[in-house]
């Protein structure tokens, strides 16, 4: 491997989020951390590289996520409180946001009643932008997500009401 490849991988696990990599061949081990975050945001890059004498492994390419946008899932509320709402969860990872634009209103607040087909909210994702929509008629009890804070995938972004 030489050091315009190492270079590609750094920047290639740079730019993926990936906190950690390993790439064993014939005459090398390289592992890659990227543990800290630096003060402007970017993450610092740690690089060892260890000779090995095992035959390399082969590689398996990384799983590709779908590109559709799935409605949000709707499942009932852990909480014995709040067993009688409905959650709204993430259908996908990204970037939370509750309006359209910085200089739109919010899609839905507290006390808001809802329809089946109401956008409540959009995930970023690579740079998309996909609204999510309810599945069912309510009323929004809590926002439980932060304005522009990353989501997991199910993870919960809505009480609902649906009574």
């Amino acid at each position: 491997m030489d050091l315009e490849e190492i270079q590609s991988l750094i920047k290639f696990v740079a730019k993926s989020g990936a906190t950690e990599v390993e790439l064993e061949t014939g005459d090398f081990k390289i592992t890659i951390k990227t543990p800290n975050k630096k003060k402007n945001g970017e993450p610092d890059t740690i690089i060892q590289q260890v000779p090995v004498g095992i035959p390399p492994l082969p590689v398996a390419p990384a799983p590709v996520a779908p590109a559709s946008v799935a409605p949000a899932s709707v499942a009932p509320a852990p909480a014995e409180a709040d067993s009688k709402y409905i959650t709204v969860k993430s259908p996908m990872i990204g970037t939370f946001y509750r309006k359209a634009n910085p200089e739109s209103d919010v899609f839905v607040n507290v006390g808001d009643d809802i329809a089946e087909g109401k956008v409540v909210c959009v995930i970023e994702a690579m740079k998309l932008f996909n609204e999510i929509e309810a599945e069912f008629s309510g009323k929004i009890v809590k926002v439980l997500v932060d304005d522009a804070t990353p989501v997991e995938y199910d993870q919960p972004l809505f009480l609902v009401d649906p009574s």
